[in-house]
């Protein structure tokens, strides 16, 4: 594929051509080989290389480093975690579910950490998240997620209730009656530090073969049209991907987030708007939306809703929703009326991100020397980094803190063959719009939504 520059603003915008790696040349031996040159193969290789330089790593990409989720997403590096701290709890105990929301907070701050000492231009801005309540039932969800953490041993600053005037001080959005205020999170241009991170693994002796697709992947072996590597650890690091390999087709569901990005605003526009921070920004509504202020004055913004494609295809076209990009234009102008009747956005687009069946992500190495991490549901850049360290442990055999977490060896379900996994999925998709649009009629919780929620173990 070429035009790699068209697959996001994020990538449109990096200083540098985008030209691809040479291909693997032939088969070739090594002691890691890591399968994807997204954040999660390219984290592995790096703190593998860092703690053991005399590793021989490959990293095998079927594109570009950067082509997949990491260079399209949201630019949140955060601490969420897709399982919910109160579902933790009740599968592992509130200690161990604290210890991994704790390892997940330290997480945003190795990333800023790296991001520092290997000089990598990302437009690293720590300034946290706001989560809006536009309405009274979302600010009894806002309510509810502050008692949760305090229930569950977080501390009064890791999440911070707010009232009107202190969400609107951060994000002046219409109709703001409240939200939460997390400091564990920071914006990033996550093009810019993927392509930043493979440069770095390079300089620390990591091989990377561009315009690689893995065939298949065994105990030992990747293998590609080029050649087979043969490895006694291999690493699958897809997310998205991962159903186009053989065995894993029901492994995880490939269902895709969409974004648009605003030409630069004036800056009498964000002083109406604020993000003054660049916080990232949400609301307490089920249909996710995200958002944030990028270095050059752009809203960057995104959401859910396009619909999850027969059979797990992922391909280029189901980049593009029309139909989405549509109502992420009209949101977007509903939040900030100050855009105007036509919101002005230069750049459009998409891609698939990883969805386990219990919605849980997942690192682990099995006996076989068998290695995967993923499962994120969009909050991948900062899971992403954690999984490179864990896998860098666990492959080196450290008893480290973090080979103990819960996620570490977690096997999820199978999703279910189709046309079952289609239809869940879809369903699942429009109970949720009708949920939404069910509160802004009748200012009452949905039931309706409460009950799939517990169905995915929130």
């Amino acid at each position: 594929m070429t035009g790699y520059r068209e697959l996001s603003y994020w990538l449109s915008s990096v200083d540098e051509p985008l030209t691809p790696r040479g291909a693997l040349p032939g088969d070739r031996d090594a002691d890691v080989v890591i399968v994807g040159a997204g954040y999660t193969g390219l984290w592995t290789a790096y703190y593998l290389a860092v703690a053991d330089p005399t590793l021989r790593i490959t990293v095998l990409e079927a594109e570009i480093a950067g082509y997949g989720a990491s260079g399209r997403n949201g630019g949140w590096c955060t601490a969420l975690f897709p399982t919910s701290l109160p579902a933790l709890a009740r599968r592992h105990g509130r200690d161990r579910a604290l210890a991994m929301q704790r390892a997940m907070q330290e997480t945003v701050r190795e990333v800023g950490r790296v991001v520092a000492a290997e000089g990598i231009d990302c437009d690293w801005q720590p300034g946290g998240t706001v989560v809006l309540a536009r309405s009274e039932v979302q600010l009894g969800r806002a309510r509810a997620a502050v008692a949760e953490a305090r229930a569950h041993g977080l501390a009064d600053d890791d999440l911070v209730l707010l009232d009107a005037a202190e969400a609107a001080g951060r994000c002046a959005a219409e109709g703001v009656r409240g939200g939460t205020y997390t400091p564990h999170c920071a914006a990033v241009h996550p093009a810019r530090l993927v392509r930043g991170l493979a440069e770095a693994v390079e300089r620390r002796g990591v091989t990377v073969f561009e315009r690689t697709p893995v065939t298949a992947v065994r105990p030992g072996v990747a293998v590609t049209p080029h050649g087979t590597v043969r490895a006694p650890v291999v690493v699958r690091a897809t997310e998205g991907y991962t159903p186009g390999l053989p065995g894993q087709r029901r492994a995880v569901a490939p269902v895709y987030s969409l974004m648009v990005a605003t030409e630069p605003l004036p800056e009498e526009t964000w002083a109406r708007i604020g993000l003054a921070e660049r916080e990232t920004f949400s609301d307490y509504r089920h249909v996710i939306i995200y958002g944030q202020r990028t270095a050059d004055g752009r809203l960057a913004f995104g959401g859910r809703g396009a619909p999850y494609h027969f059979g797990s295809r992922v391909t280029p076209g189901h980049d593009r929703e029309p139909r989405v990009f549509a109502a992420l234009r009209r949101v977007l102008g509903e939040l900030f009326p100050v855009l105007g009747p036509e919101v002005p956005v230069s750049h459009a687009w998409g891609g698939p991100l990883g969805v386990a069946r219990d919605w849980s992500a997942s690192v682990g190495l099995d006996r076989s020397g068998l290695g995967w991490a993923g499962g994120y549901v969009g909050d991948g850049v900062g899971t992403s980094n954690l999984a490179g360290r864990t896998l860098a442990d666990l492959i080196r055999g450290e008893e480290s803190d973090l080979v103990r977490l819960p996620w570490v060896n977690h096997r999820s379900p199978r999703w279910e063959p189709e046309p079952l996994r289609w239809l869940a999925v879809n369903a699942g998709l429009k109970l949720m719009f009708s949920a939404d649009r069910a509160e802004a009629r009748s200012g009452r919780p949905s039931r309706r939504a409460a009950a799939f929620s517990r169905l995915l173990g929130h």
